[in-house]
């Protein structure tokens, strides 16, 4: 089963670092457009894994290190033998035997196939996963069901279930039409206080905090106005299924408004930079200002354009990144040439508590595709 790519799952890996240099990478894409079967997605990976066998091959350290690599490499073989796709469509792999890590990401969406070998892991593709939805709650609503999901790994599951029996009109009995059809609308009325209950509660808990409804048209004044306001806030749209959809068939459904509201978010930030750097205030732009700040723990939200490259230098002992090479302004250590420079930004971000969001190739063409939203 996928799992949610968090900020707290990114920063771990960014504090990891491999003591002999040698630590894989390895990101193999499932997309069904591309790989629509099992052979193809064995192909994939076994295509991927021979590439990450000549890098190995062809590192330039020392034998141990190869030897580590070579173990790094059946293991992750062994791995996959008992691998269950169940529905990911991506993979994210971290190997270093020398430091007992073998760390594998089902992912919920596609990911580029690439292999990458350092002492750190290679964190830039999973960056563009953060907060794709995951942890958002969908309340599918009627007049009878009341199903709250949770989404989770790239799945909807069910956490409250409020669905009730109302009476139909065989029901009746000996009372009023109109004396029966008040006793159904008080049934629903609770039916759906209840259920947005359910809703306020998790939402006060701080989990959720995107939501998504999926009910018929005429019942959504009427459930909106038994939410809370701060429930109300966080409402970011509503649609419709059929009555029975299964979960599949509703994440389906909500899957654009939730697109939506995150490609908000991330303008809301972008917006939010573009006015602190146009104030010439809490902001860097570029990769000089940008990777210092990352380095003096200064970044609040580093803000990522999708395909920058950039190279960057990397101090072997502190850690810190710079634009510029020469030695370290610390500590007068050497600098050491890195290709990626994103992932070192993305690097020294989540080790110093800051977060990541990607935003449009152009969003940032004036800073050369990097910029920061500083904490001072």
């Amino acid at each position: 089963m996928a799992v949610a790519v968090t900020t707290d799952i990114l920063r771990e890996l960014a504090a990891f670092e491999a003591e002999n240099g040698c630590a894989l990478s390895i990101y193999v894409d499932f997309d069904p457009s591309s790989t629509p079967t099992t052979p193809d997605v064995e192909t994939k990976f076994n295509a991927v894994l021979s590439e990450a066998e000549k890098l190995s091959e062809g590192h330039a350290g020392d034998r141990d290190c190869k030897l580590a690599l070579r173990d790094d490499i059946q293991r992750i073989r062994a791995w996959w033998d008992g691998f269950d796709r169940d529905g990911s469509r991506g993979i994210a792999l971290f190997a270093s035997s020398a430091d007992h890590l073998l760390r594998a990401l089902p992912l919920s969406e596609p990911v580029g196939d690439s292999v990458h070998l350092g002492s750190e892991l290679r964190l830039s593709p999973l960056a563009g996963q953060l907060g794709r939805g995951d942890g958002a709650l969908v309340v599918f609503v009627s007049r009878e069901r009341g199903s709250v999901f949770r989404l989770d790994g790239g799945r909807l599951v069910e956490v409250v279930d409020e669905s009730e029996e109302v009476p139909g009109q065989h029901d009746q009995g000996g009372w009023s039409q109109s004396r029966y059809q008040r006793h159904i609308e008080n049934l629903v009325a609770e039916h759906l206080k209840s259920v947005g209950g359910e809703v306020d509660r998790r939402v006060r808990r701080g989990v959720g905090l995107t939501i998504v409804a999926v009910g018929p048209e005429e019942l959504r004044p009427e459930f909106e106005a038994k939410l809370s306001q701060e429930t109300r806030s966080a409402l970011v749209g509503w649609t419709s299924v059929e009555s029975h959809a299964a979960p599949t068939e509703i994440l389906e459904a909500v899957r654009p408004l939730l697109d939506e509201a995150h490609a908000r978010r991330d303008e809301a930030v972008l917006e939010r930079w573009q006015e602190e750097h146009g104030r010439h205030n809490r902001a860097a732009a570029g990769w000089k200002q940008t990777l210092d700040a990352a380095s003096d723990a200064r970044v609040e939200v580093l803000l990522v354009g999708d395909g920058v490259a950039h190279p960057a230098w990397r101090c072997p002992e502190c850690g810190r990144a710079s634009a510029d090479g020469g030695k370290c302004q610390l500590d007068g250590t050497k600098l050491e040439q890195r290709a990626d420079a994103a992932d070192l930004a993305i690097h020294q971000t989540l080790v110093h508590g800051g977060t990541v969001v990607r935003v449009g190739s152009g969003a940032l063409a004036g800073a050369d595709g990097i910029g920061a939203l500083l904490r001072f």
